[in-house]
């Protein structure tokens, strides 16, 4: 991938660009942001600008030399990726990411723009959570003790870092202060702050904004194919983020699924029927947790644009059509004697699943609070 590739994000791509063509590439880089915002296919940009044989002059890989054409197919013996992972069922040895390579490659070869609910799917798994465990670091500082392949840099990347458990961050410390020569560690979070501050002390933090409305509908006009006026609905809506732009336009199934089902919980609460909400809660309860979170996360959304909806503004809300339509009737139900209330039960719903509580229990609660939320 080259950096005229990756949507928006100049201010980043220069000050990129201006590190290499001074020679004070970091040994440790931290791309921090939003998701959806490129933090990814920049990584790739930068470690395939590093293993080029014959960059530009205006600081680009080629694109067509041999390594060029290894990282596009990120086969090149010199790049190392670490994400997060989960245990098949019935294996008892530890996981490294390099047992899910193939799947790894199918999905950066459709687009570099996704999210863990989307990766847990290409492991073939949602019921598990993932991590990023102590035998990655251990895989990580076996390659980094064999001598480059091609002479030049070594770049690994480490996609959701903040998903690295404690033992796997502790034991990478050192090699990231003190890497070999001509290593580039490029590590990417979401949540930044979920890292430890050693491992934040010893990286260069890049910090990338949410993209433009008019970066995400330049990208969906001639990479998805709509119309000018379409496009921007669709950015709006997208609240800076190129993977939620392309879950509305696929019509991302987990998506649908999630507004069918607040739709239903919150008429359910409303009419107080108490069977049909334990059905709810039961279904929800059946997902795995990353799905259960991602749902209340969606559902948290929503929320928030449905209050907003009440100021009559429309250039503070960013939801698509289906949403829009949904909110002309249900909006006047979040205002401003429940929504902090509403508010504060997802969230707390949210951090119980993280927790591992019974998420049966966890959502049928959650349902009887809104109950009586609603008629506030």
């Amino acid at each position: 991938m080259q950096f005229n590739e990756v949507i928006g994000q100049n201010t980043v791509k220069q000050r990129i660009k201006q590190m290499i063509a001074e020679g004070r590439v970091p040994h440790a880089l931290l791309f921090a942001g939003p998701e959806g915002c490129g933090k990814l296919p920049m990584a790739l940009a930068l470690a395939q600008r590093l293993l080029c044989q014959h960059p530009t002059a205006e600081g680009e890989s080629c694109g067509e030399c041999v390594a060029c054409r290894m990282v596009s197919k990120q086969a090149h013996p010199d790049l190392h990726f670490c994400f997060p992972t989960i245990k098949p069922t019935g294996q008892t040895t530890a996981v490294v990411s390099d047992q899910f390579l193939p799947e790894w490659r199918k999905q950066l070869a459709i687009t570099p723009y996704f999210t863990r609910q989307t990766w847990l799917k290409c492991m073939g798994v949602e019921k598990q959570q993932s991590q990023i465990g102590v035998a990655e670091s251990t895989n990580i500082l076996m390659k980094l003790a064999n001598v480059s392949s091609q002479g030049g840099y070594r770049v690994i990347i480490i996609w959701l870092a903040e998903q690295m458990n404690e033992e796997c961050a502790n034991k990478l410390l050192k090699i990231l202060e003190e890497p070999p020569a001509q290593t580039v560690f490029i590590l990417t979070a979401n949540e930044p702050d979920k890292l430890l501050t050693t491992i934040l002390s010893r990286t260069q933090r890049i910090d990338f904004p949410p993209l433009s409305v008019d970066d995400i509908a330049q990208a969906l006009e001639q990479l998805n194919g709509l119309q000018a006026e379409d496009a921007r609905l669709v950015a709006r809506s997208a609240e800076g983020s190129y993977t939620r732009a392309l879950e509305q336009v696929t019509m991302n199934a987990d998506t649908a699924q999630f507004f069918d089902l607040f739709v239903l919980f919150m008429r359910l609460c409303y009419m107080r029927k108490i069977r049909d909400l334990y059905e709810w809660s039961q279904q929800l309860s059946s997902w795995g947790r990353e799905k259960q979170k991602a749902f209340l996360e969606y559902a948290q959304r929503l929320v928030r644009e449905n209050f907003m909806y009440n100021f009559h503004s429309p250039e503070l809300n960013y939801m698509n059509r289906q949403e829009q339509d949904f909110s002309v009737n249900f909006a006047r139900f979040i205002n401003e004697r429940n929504v902090i209330g509403i508010m504060e039960e997802l969230s707390a719903a949210q951090r119980d699943i993280e927790h591992n509580v019974n998420a049966n229990m966890v959502f049928f609660d959650f349902s009887l609070k809104m109950i009586v939320l609603l008629i506030k």
